[in-house]
């Protein structure tokens, strides 16, 4: 019976697993099945290198490059922002606080990332877009800084969590190899215990920057919704994620508008999903 109930849990788990990557699989059939009709009026390369977003004029002018550029934009800004805090607050956490701060600081972290996108959003709203006005004299502070803000602090729980795990997972040998060297603490962090954990904080990274670029809600309400090539971080922008939100519900199902969404959403598929191949590449990668 013992032997039953084994084999039967290990099946199960295979099932899970299997099924998990075979959703996966269909969402993709079905992005293409849609969104692939649309190079039957416009071509692949005209479609991703287009400068402007009119898909209900006519003719329809279906250039995603404004989306594109807006949502790297965005993320960069965010990466720029997260990853120096979130490594720094990674290594304090593991490395540098008492027991008793380290335990609220990572049940704080764990609330902030349970915090829904829309709150997030509203908050930045009411409280970030009018510090980006008045600090920079912008006619309107929807702006992708505003955005980049916004996403970096959507961001950090991600990063900071697996980075910390990756920092406390180095054996405790190699800190106490370099103190007994005669390294001083901060040596032993930096030259020791961050090069150990490398792989891990990079996989933190790419977790977080697919968090950014997929989010939706946040950067829909507060970078401007203007699909325009931006020219600074201080102008409205629009993203991949914020077009599809915004106009899939007014899309006439079947139209050539209808079908260029779900190509965004391609696009928007591919980019997520190298990302996160590249986050578990870091993350399994041997020494």
């Amino acid at each position: 019976m013992r032997k039953f109930r084994e084999f039967f849990i290990e099946k199960l788990i295979l099932i899970c697993g299997l099924a998990a990557i075979f959703f996966v699989v269909l969402i993709f059939l079905f992005l293409l099945k849609e969104g692939l009709s649309v190079f039957g009026t416009v071509s692949p390369l005209k479609f991703l290198l287009g400068k402007s977003w009119y898909p209900i004029s006519e003719p329809a002018q279906l250039g995603i490059l404004p989306l594109i550029l807006g949502s790297l934009l965005v993320t960069l800004g965010a990466a720029a922002i997260s990853i120096p805090i979130g490594v720094a607050c990674a290594v304090y956490i593991a490395e540098i606080a008492p027991l008793k701060i380290k335990e609220v600081l990572k049940s704080g972290i764990e609330l902030l990332a349970a915090i829904p996108s829309v709150v997030l959003g509203f908050i930045g709203m009411v409280t970030l877009v009018p510090w980006v006005k008045s600090m920079f004299h912008l006619p309107t502070g929807l702006t992708a800084l505003s955005g980049s803000i916004m996403l970096a602090f959507m961001a950090m729980p991600t990063i900071v969590s697996i980075a910390e795990d990756a920092l406390y997972s180095v054996p405790k040998s190699y800190k106490e190899g370099a103190l007994a060297l005669g390294a001083t603490h901060w040596q032993a962090i930096y030259r020791v215990i961050l090069p150990a954990a490398s792989s891990g904080i990079l996989a933190a990274v790419m977790l977080g920057i697919g968090r950014v670029i997929g989010e939706t809600m946040a950067v829909m309400m507060i970078t401007g919704n203007a699909a325009v090539i931006p020219q600074s971080i201080l102008v409205p922008i629009r993203t991949l994620t914020a077009t599809i939100a915004a106009e899939m519900g007014e899309a006439v199902v079947g139209s050539e508008h209808y079908f260029a969404l779900f190509a965004v959403g391609i696009v928007l598929f591919v980019m997520s999903f190298a990302i996160n191949v590249t986050a578990d590449l870091f993350l399994h990668k041997k020494k």
